[in-house]
């Protein structure tokens, strides 16, 4: 599906938040790359701060937030038909309202009531950005509306054209947002819980909406999620978040079947599971740590049953597992003590697998 070509990479990034009770240190030194038509997910519980570092992305953090190092390079071609690559965090918010946001980057958010106007028509919001970035005439901005609404499955296009939010339900308000967001055309889509207030029935007709107007439209799109069925569902790769940082990166295939951080086996044996013998859900102990008190050594120490004296003391860096795939737990240290995931866990990706492979 990828083109090989980086659009979006994010280097070191790294950002606080002033708080009444102190410097709360959110994102500590992320690395993200999306390439051309690919799509990467986010994952990991809430605090995690995948919302955040995409919102820098955006411009959209708030202003207690500073950012204290790093870059996000965006390769983009611009109107005259030129290849430019621009550092997101050095442009103004006024820049990136005329050239990025909504024209090439846009941006989904989960409540799709938060994300409509209640006093203006379905129609209304969806030529807004025509007319901001693309400059299209009333007529002309009325029929890509109209179009829009089609594409993401809104029957009676015309009718609902003139409706306001308040008269659409919960599903068909969220296909207009996504309708917004493809107004202007955009390279990149992220989503941050897309799916999240909808019923899984519609939650399941959104995410092959969403992948169905990808392919169309030949996009790149972002996934914010701790929903790791969504993901199984849709990404080329994941990123696994815990406390600000990324601790393992691979393929889909890579963090579903052979997962190397403590973490990632938390997060895969809390899905649920049919098949699995024992009658309760698991969850992972304890909590993620208080970023107010950055944690010394690894942050998930803590809630780790695996983890080390080192773990206590040090940072695991990156461990590379192959070309795609790496994770930063002490585990993978040639030193390091043999611990194999979890035997339940194991069984549960031995028969996921299967089934994969049998519709495969």
């Amino acid at each position: 599906m990828s083109e090989n070509k980086t659009i979006l990479d994010i280097r070191n990034l790294d950002i606080s938040f002033k708080t009444h009770a102190g410097v709360v240190h959110a994102i500590r030194g992320v690395n993200l790359d999306l390439c051309k038509g690919e799509t990467v997910a986010i994952v990991g519980e809430s605090g995690s701060g995948k919302s955040v570092t995409m919102k820098a992305a955006m411009g959209l953090l708030d202003s207690n937030a500073s950012v204290n190092s790093g870059e996000i390079l965006y390769t983009y071609t611009n109107d005259q038909g030129v290849e430019k690559t621009v550092d997101l965090l050095k442009m103004s918010k006024k820049e990136l309202r005329q050239h990025i946001n909504g024209k090439r980057i846009a941006m989904v958010f989960q409540d799709p009531m938060t994300s409509l106007d209640p006093t203006m028509t379905i129609g209304k919001q969806i030529m807004e950005s025509m007319f901001l970035h693309r400059k299209l005439s009333k007529d002309a901005a009325k029929a890509r509306a109209l179009e829009l609404l089609q594409l993401v499955g809104i029957t009676d296009a015309e009718k609902r054209f003139r409706h306001y939010p308040h008269q659409l339900s919960g599903g068909m308000r969220q296909r207009v947002v996504i309708a917004i967001a493809l107004s202007a055309d955009p390279d990149i889509l992220i989503c941050d819980e897309p799916t999240t207030a909808l019923d899984v029935t519609i939650q399941a007709k959104i995410l092959e909406l969403i992948m169905d107007i990808q392919r169309k439209m030949k996009l790149s799109v972002i996934y914010i999620t701790h929903d790791l069925g969504v993901v199984a569902k849709v990404a080329d790769y994941v990123n696994v978040m815990y406390a600000g940082k990324i601790v393992e990166v691979g393929n889909v295939n890579e963090i579903f079947f052979e997962p190397k951080h403590p973490y990632t086996w938390g997060l895969l044996s809390a899905m649920p599971d049919m098949d699995t013998d024992d009658d309760r859900l698991y969850s992972i102990p304890g909590s993620p740590p208080n970023l107010l008190h950055e944690p010394k050594g690894d942050a998930f120490a803590a809630r780790n049953q695996f983890a080390m004296t080192i773990d206590e003391k040090e940072e695991p860096p990156m461990f590379q597992v192959s070309r795609t795939h790496s994770a930063a737990t002490w585990l993978l240290h040639p030193d390091a003590p043999k611990v194999e995931m979890p035997k339940e866990l194991e069984a549960r990706l031995a028969r996921a697998r299967k089934e994969v492979e049998k519709y495969l």
